[in-house]
């Protein structure tokens, strides 16, 4: 029987086997090589011998196109990551690196080639042909393609292509925040027109918690009596493949997104009214949870009859953490109450916005 994971096996004379992938045949079947040992250290020990020389040696009877090395590193990830982002892999493969790369021979691939791939996706690579990607998109698909890279070394010892190509640099976009006024607005016409799904565009303004997360909580994880919510769940729809999709109920986007949120106390109260059993979700107000896109479009419609501009539903958010740094929050509470990985993360994107504190903290300067 072979030891978990290692591909090596004890024979019934006693050695031990390893089996070690050199690659394809002219028929695309797997390709092994077999060492052995009488002890399972002598086997390893060969094992890794075999291993250094396939990384260092090149490979041309690989005829491995670039799909099929990325299809396998896709299958690779199938249980170790998320579903939504398994998704988002499959899509970024699907719709951007397999109709520019796909028939592309991986052994042939060459560092030019990815820079012309990059440079082809900025300046023209939206399906729609109406110009380029955004710098954030091309990022992403230049990370799948890195770690592509990183399991094509792995397993069969081939260059690591991205290792000098620079992805993009992502500038930070203006974030949309709701002005004192359109907060007061958006304030008035919710608790003159209180339903669940109103209530819940007033929890995201003051506790700052993204729309999947709200579609994932459930009356288990609202605490009134010590005013706080848990968040322990995010809600997406995620594409399966061949024009299906299915909302899809997950632990949140990054550990540091698991967290205990406070509430002020004025929105306490207004969740008493609405209080229900523990496993009823507080947006849908059923056993079942609502998708985000339902919220969205109650939202625009909110902003519309509140005469307030168009933003995206997730301004809210930044709204919420530019009216804590005027508060005065420190950035590792507030980083902490965002569920940010990183302190700096939080300082990179909203410290800077407040023109008004660093007014303050400096007016009463005096140099003598």
């Amino acid at each position: 029987m072979s030891r978990r994971g290692s591909n090596i096996y004890k024979r019934a004379d006693g050695r031990y086997e390893g089996r070690i992938k050199i690659g394809y045949d002219e028929n695309r079947k797997l390709r092994y090589k077999y060492v052995y040992g009488r002890t399972l250290a002598e086997v390893k020990e060969k094992m890794e011998q075999s291993y250094s020389l396939k990384r260092t040696e090149t490979k041309p009877f690989i005829k491995l196109t670039v799909k099929e090395v990325c299809s396998e590193w896709l299958e690779s990830k199938r249980l170790t990551v998320k579903k939504s982002t398994y998704a988002n892999y499959s899509r970024l493969l699907k719709n951007h690196i397999y109709p520019l790369l796909g028939g592309q021979a991986y052994s042939l691939l060459s560092k030019k080639q990815l820079n012309s791939f990059i440079s082809e996706l900025i300046s023209g690579g939206r399906k729609d042909g109406k110009g380029g990607l955004s710098s954030k998109t091309v990022k992403d698909i230049f990370i799948v393609l890195k770690s592509v890279s990183a399991y094509a070394r792995r397993e069969y010892g081939f260059e690591n292509i991205c290792a000098d190509v620079k992805s993009p640099k992502v500038r930070n976009t203006e974030l949309k925040v709701l002005s004192e006024n359109e907060i007061r607005k958006l304030n008035l016409y919710i608790r003159h027109n209180l339903d669940r799904v109103n209530l819940s565009i007033l929890i995201c303004l003051y506790t700052g918690i993204r729309i999947g997360e709200m579609c994932g909580l459930k009356w288990e994880n609202v605490n009134l009596q010590e005013g706080f919510i848990v968040i322990n769940k995010t809600v997406q729809r995620i594409s399966m493949g061949k024009g299906t999709s299915e909302i899809v109920v997950d632990v949140p986007k990054t550990e540091s997104s698991v967290r205990t949120v406070f509430m002020p106390d004025f929105l306490t109260g207004i969740l008493e009214d609405f209080k229900r059993s523990p496993s009823i979700y507080v947006l849908s107000g059923l056993n079942v949870p609502k998708e985000p896109r339902i919220l969205q479009y109650r939202f625009k419609k909110v902003l519309k009859d509140c005469g307030i501009r168009d933003v995206p539903f997730h301004s809210l958010r930044h709204t919420y953490a530019s009216l804590c740094i005027k508060k005065g929050f420190d950035a590792k509470a507030l980083s902490e109450l965002l569920g940010h990985s990183t302190v700096n993360l939080t300082l990179d994107r909203y410290v800077h916005t407040s023109d008004e504190i660093k007014k303050s903290y400096v007016s009463g300067l005096l140099l003598t």
